[in-house]
């Protein structure tokens, strides 16, 4: 069942969140990079190791061979979400001025939503579709 996944999509989010956070950090305190290129760089390896880690464990298709499409539907959920993260962040903020004082709580609300809308296109149109009649899985 699909629902079943969503624990184990957020915890893979939770070690991309690590990733991302650990070479943005090494890449701006030990290397000098900028914020802006080091983030780039930092989100890019956070996307593509949750991408990695979804793919083998979550979604569970070892026997799928490799592909740039998914890879490319991934990234683009992943923007997305991204985008959406940032506008409940922003309306949050806007609706509720106290929360400026509180950022955390915005930013919560922000990747509660990011991470449902992430799981729901990842199941559908990354990870879903075809997969289920290549491999023999039933429907979920």
């Amino acid at each position: 069942m699909t629902s079943r996944r969503l624990p184990g999509f957020a915890l893979v989010g939770a070690v991309g969140f690590l990733v991302d956070a650990g070479i943005l950090t090494a890449l701006m305190t030990g290397y000098g990079f900028g914020p802006y290129a080091a983030r780039a760089i930092s989100f890019t390896a956070a996307v593509t190791t949750t991408w990695y880690l979804n793919r083998r464990w979550v979604f569970d298709r070892q026997a799928v061979p490799l592909s740039g499409r998914e890879y490319f539907s991934y990234v683009t959920v992943q923007v997305i979400g991204a985008l959406i993260n940032l506008l409940v962040f922003v309306v949050a903020i806007e609706l509720v001025t106290s929360l400026r004082d509180i950022p955390v709580v915005p930013l919560a609300i922000g990747a509660g939503v990011a991470l449902l809308f992430n799981f729901g296109a990842s199941s559908r149109f990354v990870f879903g579709g075809n997969h289920r009649q290549r491999t023999g899985e039933s429907p979920q």
